[in-house]
């Protein structure tokens, strides 16, 4: 049924257009249409309003009537009556009418009936094309309009758009030239301080320089005055010798006989030393010693000072052979000698009387020798009375020398191989105050417990590069200062340390230490012990239990992942420097508890280099707190609490911060997060990863 409603429809348009065509070509609607155009200029067309304004047409369609209308006979075709007819039985007819114009109605015309029962004349064919093209025609206008005001739209907000980039560059420009001025203020900051540095730098030098050459200057005097004396020595001697000659010849040939006896020959002998009232014997022969070895001394200064080894210098009283590629101990005859360094040579013994000519050393520097526990004989330094340094480091020495000098008071033996240390290794050392075994091949199974008793003055001890798995036993009473890092620590037992009150200073960096293998009582009751150095080892939490008296903390380069609440809280008068650097904190491994204890003794806290997301809590409560590093974290924002405190009243105290290689966006910080900071140019903000 409607395919062929379809072709009748496409039938019924093409007939239409070729009887319009046909009724436009005739006079009478040539006519008829000039009549058309002359009755609208006139005013009396349909749709016009009373004041003569043209106003668009708008056409209705209404039902017709059931019956068939005949078409007229210009218009035939049987065709198209046909396909005419067969659409008015399936359908109703409509007549197309005006719609009533409003203006009409307003101006109190008579408007266009709408009653479907008034009759209304129907429109042509062309009237209804033309309106349907006149209504085509404004559909375009409206849509040209709407183009155009689109446009002006698109064009307007392109306007903005480029308005708002000018803006957008204009803040970026005046951001770039703030940065910049920043920039050149710190670099003109650095620039100042560099040049302070570089001067002080030179006023060190132009003062050590004049220190140097007074100093020069003062041996120079001393040297002529000693040149002087000898001199005046000799020439002394001389005169007496003289004086003695001429008293003797007097004493021969001007005293006269006695009467009463016979003539007595001549004494030839000296005349006696006269002896000071007083004086024992004993006395007088100390005297007489005392100035036969002044004269000596003076002599060996005269004859032996140019008969140096090749290589070797002689300043004032030290004598210095560093790298002179001599094979033996040089003999060497300068008694007042106080000095002597023989560093980077190939010595490999010391013979029995290698300081026979020198016996007031003070300090011997063996460096970097070959020596050899063989090759030092057991009497070699029998004779030094006065010596107080001694340094044996870069050797092949397989045991402590022995027989050392009782008034030894610094030894050091690093970076040789050292097997053991027996009871009797530090035999009548008692005023030793400093010891370095460094990089040896010790370990608590060949340290006797008892060997570091002699040590009743040592203070500080070094023994790092060993083999030690556990703290050494037997430590000094008097020790202040304990190091041994790079060693293989696993554990610090429970009584090691009660017998070294006194301590200060342990470093146990670079071992394999975990906090479950600290015993709770190690150090905790400590009263002195103040610094601890447990970097490089396998801690996993910041261990409890450490000393009261703890102040300096340094945990660089574990694998800590959480801070627990409350460990510092024990603390008196409370830790002041906690190094936290290239640990895996992260958000959750730090408690609102964890600084409790520390808020008003904090001065340096470093927690670069680990996971965080955010600013620790309990920071913006450190009221001491002059060093802040959270640089190389993970943090995305700061608050405006989060690092100072907006209710505190006091002074400005954090003098540093560091920020940068985070995630923040610089321009998003609020300026009152950074209130606490003395000066701007001390938080340091870039540069910032990317998102």
């Amino acid at each position: 049924m409607r395919w062929w409603l379809v072709v009748a429809s496409l039938w019924l348009l093409v007939v239409l257009t070729i009887s319009e065509a046909q009724a436009s070509n005739r006079p009478g609607n040539r006519d008829t249409g000039t009549h058309r155009k002359r009755r609208k200029m006139n005013g009396q067309g349909l749709g016009r309003a009373s004041a003569g304004h043209s106003r668009p047409l708008k056409i209705r369609l209404i039902p017709g009537p059931r019956n068939p209308v005949e078409p007229r006979e210009n218009q035939g075709n049987t065709l198209f009556l046909d396909s005419y007819k067969n659409i008015q039985e399936q359908h109703s007819s409509y007549n197309v009418i005006p719609e009533p114009d409003l203006s009409l109605e307003l101006s109190g015309d008579s408007p266009v009936p709408n009653d479907p029962g008034t009759s209304v004349t129907p429109l042509t064919q062309e009237e209804i094309q033309r309106i349907i093209w006149r209504e085509e025609e404004e559909h375009r206008q409206e849509e040209e309009r709407l183009r155009k005001k689109d446009e002006a739209r698109k064009k307007k907000r392109k306007q903005r758009k480029e308005q708002e980039e000018i803006q957008r560059k204009l803040v970026e420009e005046r951001r770039r030239e703030e940065e910049e001025a920043l920039r050149l203020q710190l670099d003109k900051e650095e620039e100042e301080w560099r040049r302070r540095k570089e001067a002080a730098e030179k006023e060190a030098r132009e003062r050590e320089r004049k220190l140097e050459e007074e100093r020069r200057m003062q041996e120079e005097i001393l040297r002529e005055e000693l040149l002087a004396l000898v001199e005046e020595v000799e020439k002394q001697q001389e005169k007496e010798d003289e004086e003695e000659a001429v008293w003797l010849r007097g004493d021969v040939f001007q005293m006269t006989p006695k009467e009463t006896e016979e003539p007595e020959e001549p004494d030839l002998l000296p005349a006696p030393i006269p002896r000071p009232p007083g004086a024992t014997e004993d006395e007088l022969k100390e005297m007489e010693a005392e100035v036969e070895e002044e004269e000596e001394e003076r002599e060996v200064v005269v004859v032996n000072v140019g008969s140096l080894p090749p290589g070797c210098e002689i300043s004032d009283v030290t004598v210095t052979c560093d790298n002179a590629k001599l094979i033996y101990f040089p003999p060497l005859a300068i008694p007042e000698l106080k000095s002597l360094s023989l560093e980077g040579n190939n010595i490999s013994s010391i013979p029995e009387g290698a300081f026979n000519g020198i016996p007031n050393l003070e300090w011997i520097n063996l460096k970097k020798n070959k020596l050899t526990s063989a090759g030092i004989d057991a009497r070699a330094f029998k004779g030094l009375k006065m010596l107080r340094r001694l340094y044996f480091d870069g050797n092949l020495l397989e045991a402590v020398p022995s027989d050392l000098p009782p008034t030894l008071q610094e030894l050091k033996i690093n970076e040789n191989r050292l097997r053991g240390l027996e009871e009797s290794s530090f035999q009548d050392l008692s005023t030793l105050v400093i010891l370095e075994l460094e990089g040896n091949l010790l370990s608590e199974g060949n340290v006797a417990p008892v060997a570091f008793a002699p040590l009743i003055q040592l203070s500080y001890l070094r023994m790092g590069r060993n083999h030690f798995r556990t703290i050494p036993q037997g430590l000094p009473i008097s020790l202040l200062e304990l190091y041994l890092e790079n060693n293989l620590i696993e554990e610090i037992s429970e009584g090691i340390f009660n017998e070294t009150q006194n301590l200060n200073v342990v470093s146990l960096r670079h071992n394999r230490l975990e906090e479950t293998r600290i015993a709770p009582m190690a150090w905790i009751n400590h009263r002195n012990l103040e610094s601890i150095d447990l970097s490089h080892n396998h801690l996993y939490l910041v261990p409890s239990y450490l000393p009261r008296s703890l102040v300096h903390l340094v945990l660089v380069g574990n694998n800590i992942e959480r801070i627990p609440g409350y460990v510092f809280a024990h603390m008196d008068p409370g830790i002041e420097y906690l190094y936290l650097s290239y640990n895996k904190l992260d958000g959750e491994g730090i408690e609102p508890e964890s600084f409790f204890g520390s808020y008003n003794s904090m001065v340096e806290l470093c927690l670069d280099h680990n996971q965080l997301i955010a600013v620790p809590s309990g920071i913006n409560e450190m009221t001491n707190l002059h060093f802040l590093r959270l640089n190389n974290n993970n943090i995305r924002s700061i608050p405006d609490e989060g690092i100072c405190d907006p209710n505190h009243d006091g002074d400005s105290t954090l003098v540093a911060l560091r920020l940068e290689n985070n995630y923040l966006d610089p321009q998003k910080i609020s300026p009152t997060a950074f209130s606490c900071v003395r000066s701007a140019s001390s938080v340091v903000l870039k540069p910032q990863n990317t998102k």
